[in-house]
């Protein structure tokens, strides 16, 4: 059985402000991560390879071994995530929930769309992402490509005292 997102009727299309939110403060994160993946890195080719200082980030190797971890550390922050829970953290900051267009968590096929198409979306002058300020649904390139939706949740009541 397909589990299932609640409040779907309560939702609605996420607009360019909040996105942008969620993505700078998803970005900081992100940084964290690759600054000790990065540190880890270098801790690796000095001390288990034993290269001289001069020699770190000599090399195709070194160099496409640290983008291959820093590309698969972003996939795994977002996928981990937008599989779990449809939310990362900044997206939990700003009330906002990834989902299929019936209201349900993405799989890993649109997940891999949605972080490939996002991250293409930027080339263009962020074009992908700034798509949210003309689309009459107020989708992404990566909304689009991957049949999903950003969507606004509802404020929770506060419980009374």
């Amino acid at each position: 059985m397909t589990r299932r997102f609640t409040q779907l009727d309560d939702v609605w299309p996420a607009g360019f402000g909040r996105r942008l939110g969620a993505m700078i403060y998803d970005s900081l994160l992100l940084l964290a991560i690759w600054i000790v993946i990065t540190t880890l890195h270098v801790v690796v080719v000095r001390q288990v390879l034993g290269m001289a200082p001069e020699q770190v980030g000599q090399g195709a190797a070194q160099v496409f071994s640290l983008r291959l971890l820093l590309v698969a550390a972003a996939f795994g922050f977002f996928a981990y995530f937008w599989r779990r829970g449809g939310m990362t953290l900044g997206m939990q900051s700003w009330r906002l929930r990834v989902q299929t267009q019936d209201g349900g968590p993405i799989s890993l096929t649109q997940t891999m769309i949605r972080f490939a198409v996002g991250a293409i979306g930027f080339v263009p002058l962020g074009l992908g992402h700034l798509w949210v300020l003309f689309d009459g649904q107020k989708r992404s390139w990566s909304d689009i490509a991957s049949n999903t939706q950003v969507v606004v949740l509802p404020k929770r009541d506060k419980p009374a005292r």
